[in-house]
């Protein structure tokens, strides 16, 4: 264990090996005399001996059932340089799949060429994509300020737009170009879409350790698909290893702002045929990249910031890229979608010319997207409703080559008369016109509706005030905790599915987050149902153990995974009932009183929650009232939001005048 012992380990990092949480830790060293005595940081924040704590997680039994690849990751990162930690993972990737192999890159110090081999071990023995995958997500979190990656659903997105808006019919083997493809996320997203044998990805990286790291990844992904990979370590702008290769797809995150990006040395270079880019436009430099490589009729789409879709500077090569066809479509992301996450993002849709003398001449219009209205706010960190947003982006785009077709809500058609102007600005924001007025008719449904709301309210109003809530002996209760001992429920945990290098098995099933709960409480993306570890079924009671968004529900409806602080409990059929349950549960001060913290962020321990003690038939009273109290909550809510739509359409129409005179 030589090895170990100068690895230094955090609280968190124990509990990450251990699986436990941060709690536990704190608890067994409060508790333990034999725990390991801290060797460096602080009192608030010590660091321990790796191998002190294996050796007391081995001793005391806390290692049971977890693998070697958690022990792996303290030390990677004991490495120090990013470049070699990242170098180190991808040889271990490529050592699992030639065992026989036996050089490393020299830049490996003698300590990461010997953790290469250890960790290549673990990996022949836990299985080696878990390995990697585990390896590399562990690696993106540690230095997730220095890499900007491409979230999974934005990658997908990306790629079903270039298959979709690429012209010729569909066949096997395209080729595929990603021209600062980082860690692969969407050359691998475009695997997953591409549901045809033979691919060819082209990928270039200029950062060397991502590029490994790339190259790693393809390699597993082509254990399960028709693929073939190039991936170059290079600076694609001035330095270009695909020079004279053609592709049918392109997708690129280039970087953004980048004002050494080669504009002294190739001012001359060909592929500006819609005009040498400023140097302070250096994503302009990118799209032409992007253009020059495509095949006649071949589709790119490239995130940009929004700032290129009006900046003064880049307005000639805008107009010549709109003039041309080039530049088919604009859609404006919500913020959250991708880094920078504060700023509305865009996607430019691209494509090459059809061949031959028979093709159609360039269009005579643009298609701008305003999906901003996707955003999901409220949440700490903002993220789009994927799933909706991607559905309404590809039905928008439906309308690129049929002239017929009215596009969405938040999409127009725009001709280049009216953006060939002094600007060129293609923001989509300028153009996507507000929702219509309601009509009398639209107007007079919503009050009907409302009203029907009102009348169903005032129902359940009249049931539930006739309750009598009689004064008596204090009712016995017990905890979650002793519940889930004596055998009545069992009680799992939900979590935050890691990001796979490699595709999981299993259909794709919904996943709720807190941060879906404080939205709107829809689940806000879905994710496969083998990397689900807690999958809610009908019937089963959730809670949000989290003070902000303390809850408890009845699941209903198809299965659905859980993320971070959301909870199942599943009860014994015949000494619980479901909705008597929850009912308890979800009382406030219940919640309040399970709490660790008095802040609104504070979590709540689900096993000391108060259940009422009553026999089965009793419960089944109190739960038909808790349902109805539940129910009224409901309608309370939606009356409120329709009673507000109501305001907003009546104070449009009287600020237009709508009143007769």
């Amino acid at each position: 264990m030589s090895a170990h012992e100068a690895v230094p380990v955090s609280l968190a990092e124990i509990a990450r090996i251990a699986g436990v949480g941060r709690a536990a830790v704190s608890n067994w060293r409060r508790r333990h005399d034999s725990f390991p005595t801290r060797i460096g940081g602080t009192d608030v924040s010590p660091q321990f001996s790796l191998s002190d704590v294996e050796q007391w997680l081995q001793n005391n039994g806390k290692l049971r059932g977890i693998g070697g690849r958690e022990l792996l990751w303290p030390r990677f990162e004991a490495l120090g340089s990013r470049n070699e930690s990242g170098l180190a993972i991808a040889e271990t990737a490529r050592r699992m799949h030639s065992p026989k192999a036996r050089t490393a890159p020299p830049e490996l110090s003698a300590q990461a060429r010997d953790l290469v081999s250890e960790a290549a071990r673990v990996g022949r023995k836990e299985g080696p994509r878990e390995v990697f995958e585990f390896l590399l997500q562990r690696w993106l979190e540690t230095h997730v300020r220095q890499l900007s990656t491409t979230p999974p659903p934005l990658a997908a997105l990306m790629a079903r737009i270039a298959l979709a808006v690429r012209l010729g019919p569909a066949r096997d083997g395209l080729t595929l170009l990603d021209p600062a493809c980082g860690t692969g996320h969407l050359a691998a997203a475009a695997v997953q879409e591409y549901d045809r044998p033979g691919l060819e990805i082209l990928a270039c990286e200029r950062d060397t350790a991502l590029a490994a790291l790339a190259a790693g990844r393809f390699a597993f992904l082509a254990e399960d698909h028709d693929i073939r990979t190039r991936v170059e370590s290079a600076d694609a702008l001035r330095d270009d290893p695909f020079a004279g290769s053609k592709a049918d797809i392109a997708l690129c995150n280039p970087p953004f702002n980048d004002r050494d990006w080669g504009y002294a040395e190739l001012a001359t270079d060909q592929r500006w045929t819609h005009g040498l880019p400023p140097r302070t436009e250096p994503e302009l430099a990118w799209v032409q990249h992007l253009l020059s490589h495509l095949e006649p009729g071949g589709a790119a789409v490239i995130v940009l910031p929004p700032a290129v879709a009006s900046r003064k500077a880049g307005r000639r090569i805008r107009g010549s890229l709109l003039r041309t066809g080039a530049l088919r479509a604009i859609v404006s992301l919500p913020p959250g979608s991708a880094q920078p996450h504060s700023v509305s993002l865009q996607l430019w849709v691209l494509r090459a010319a059809p061949d031959g003398s028979a093709a159609a001449p360039p269009s005579q219009d643009a298609l701008l997207v305003d999906a901003t209205r996707f955003a999901r706010p409220g949440t700490r960190e903002p993220s789009p409703a994927w799933d909706s947003l991607g559905s309404y982006v590809l039905s928008a785009l439906t309308a690129l080559d049929q002239p017929d077709q009215e596009p969405p809500q938040s999409a127009v058609r725009v001709p280049l008369l009216d953006l060939l102007d002094d600007e060129v600005d293609v923001t989509p924001g300028r153009y996507t016109m507000p929702t219509a007025e309601p009509s009398r008719a639209e107007l007079a449904g919503k009050w009907d509706e409302f009203e029907s709301l009102l009348t169903d309210l005032m129902d359940h109003t009249r049931r539930l005030s006739a309750l009598d809530f009689e004064a008596g002996t204090p009712q016995t209760t017990t905890t979650v905790g002793d519940l889930v001992k004596a055998g009545a429920l069992t009680l799992r945990a939900g979590q935050q599915p890691q990001e796979s290098a490699a595709p999981v098995s299993g259909a794709a099933v919904p996943f709720l987050t807190i941060a879906d709960l404080l939205h709107d409480g829809t689940p806000g993306g879905t994710v496969p149902s083998g990397s689900a570890p807690a999958m809610a079924e009908e019937g089963d009671v959730v809670v949000a153990g989290v003070a902000r968004a303390f809850k408890a529900w009845v699941h209903q409806g198809p299965p659905t995974a859980l993320g971070p602080q959301l909870y199942i409990l599943r009860v014994d059929a015949e000494k619980l009932e479901p909705y008597f349950l929850a009912g308890c549960l979800c009382a406030p001060a219940n919640g309040r009183q399970a709490g660790t913290h008095a802040s609104s962020s504070s979590r709540v321990d689900i096993r000391r929650l108060q259940v009422l003690q009553l026999p089965l038939e009793r419960q089944t009273v109190y739960a038909e009232t808790f349902r109805r109290l539940r129910t009224f909550d409901e309608l309370l809510a939606t009356a409120g939001g329709s009673g507000k739509g109501l305001v907003s359409d009546m104070t449009d129409r009287l600020a237009a005048g709508g009143l007769p005179a």
